[in-house]
């Protein structure tokens, strides 16, 4: 043990050399800081950047709200009138007021039966939608010089117009047929090479009601009917059945299905017996057949 803590004068200066480098290392690290200087940032340009920020999020949040369409306040549901802000009792006000078969036709009318607050009615009003008779009333004097004013009195088959040859004008003066009704009409019609071939096939014009079309039918009927191919429901193949709006195959076999089961069809009105037959197309189907 005793040789290795033996040193020569040479090497005990060493050591204490080495001990001293090792001491002043670790001052130097303990008290000099060896971090780099952070750049220095432009302070405008940070800002215009935190500016750029904010307003793309703004861009952001404002794109994710729900968007409001114009509506009829009339029919403002409970869910609706939640987004719109309306408080619980404002909607109760307004339900009541609907249930006693009554109206909002003005933004004003709508503040006075549910009593919501002017800030309220000034955000959501303006996508307060009425109908058209409410917004833009007709005197009572044109609409009763009209001469396709909605009367009770019924006109006489040669008095009628020909409905395949009305204009889009002409059908405008029924009462409850605006521009856009008018041109379904018209643009139904030409869908087919000869026009309508009955007055029934004005249900399949899109949003006409049955009253609004019995107005039609006091002014117009079918004069020319478009030409088209009848089958005897008692004796057509299932090829020819086909061939009839509203009659697929599955459809045509069932009617032949039913015919064999009944020995022939008495009427017309036994399709309305045969299975997966569209009932409510009966009146247009009945066009292209005949017993």
């Amino acid at each position: 043990m005793k040789s290795h803590f033996q040193f020569s004068n040479q090497q005990r200066n060493g050591i204490f050399l080495l001990i001293s480098i090792i001491l002043v290392a670790q001052i130097i690290y303990a008290f000099v800081d060896f971090s780099e200087d952070e750049p220095q940032s432009n302070q405008n340009e940070l800002d215009a950047f935190r500016k750029e920020l904010d307003s793309l999020r703004l861009v952001e949040l404002e794109k994710n709200k729900p968007k409001l369409y114009p509506f009829n306040p009339n029919y403002i549901t409970d869910y609706k009138g939640y987004t719109l802000g309306l408080s619980n009792e404002e909607i109760d006000r307004l339900h009541k007021f609907r249930e006693s078969n009554q109206w909002v036709n003005s933004a004003k009318e709508f503040q006075q039966v549910t009593k919501v607050s002017d800030s309220l009615l000034d955000k959501i009003s303006p996508y307060f939608k009425f109908p058209e008779w409410v917004t833009n009333p007709k005197s009572k004097t044109n609409s009763y010089n009209n001469a396709y004013s909605s009367n009770n009195t019924p006109k006489t088959y040669a008095q009628k117009v020909d409905l395949n040859k009305a204009t889009s004008s002409q059908l405008q003066k029924v009462n409850g047929v605006g521009e856009k009704l008018s041109e379904r009409i018209v643009k139904y019609r030409d869908k087919y090479k000869g026009g309508f071939i009955s007055d029934v096939q004005l249900a399949e014009v899109w949003g006409l009601t049955p009253e609004v079309i019995n107005r039609i039918k006091n002014d117009f009927t079918v004069k020319t009917p478009r030409p088209i191919q009848k089958f005897n429901l008692n004796t057509a193949t299932r090829d020819e059945l086909v061939t009839i709006q509203y009659i697929d195959y599955e459809v045509a076999n069932n009617i032949i299905e039913e015919r064999t089961l009944r020995d022939g069809f008495k009427s017309l009105e036994e399709l309305t017996k045969v299975e997966d037959f569209p009932v409510k197309k009966i009146e247009i189907i009945k066009l292209y057949l005949h017993l």
